[in-house]
């Protein structure tokens, strides 16, 4: 599988989360994302973050674009994301990064 791109359109979580992390790289951090992407119709609605980060939220690991859209994740020294298709040069480079501490996503069924 390589990286695919979401549907556009939509306004779906897959969709907003390729916009922050494909388009954007390294701009948001994991919570910046989790949170604007976690309702579309509350994105931008500061007031809610403290509550929405009040409960425990699942990772970028269970995110459609790891588990569906064929999308690796790389944090930077800032805690800054950025997405990479499976398959690009640059995927592969990280891949092969010995350096690198690689934590698998979620899958959505048990194998």
């Amino acid at each position: 599988m390589v990286g695919e791109t979401p549907p556009k359109g939509k306004r779906s979580i897959a969709e907003i989360q390729y916009a922050m992390l494909v388009e954007q790289p390294y701009r948001f951090t994991q919570d910046d994302v989790l949170f604007e992407s976690s309702s579309p119709r509350r994105a931008g609605e500061e007031g809610d973050r403290e509550a929405f980060f009040s409960r425990p939220q699942a990772c970028l690991r269970c995110s459609p674009l790891v588990k569906r859209w064929g999308w690796g994740i790389h944090f930077d020294s800032e805690g800054k994301a950025a997405a990479f298709a499976k398959g690009s040069e640059e995927y592969r480079r990280f891949l092969e990064d010995p350096e690198l501490a690689q934590t698998r996503g979620m899958r959505s069924k048990r194998g």
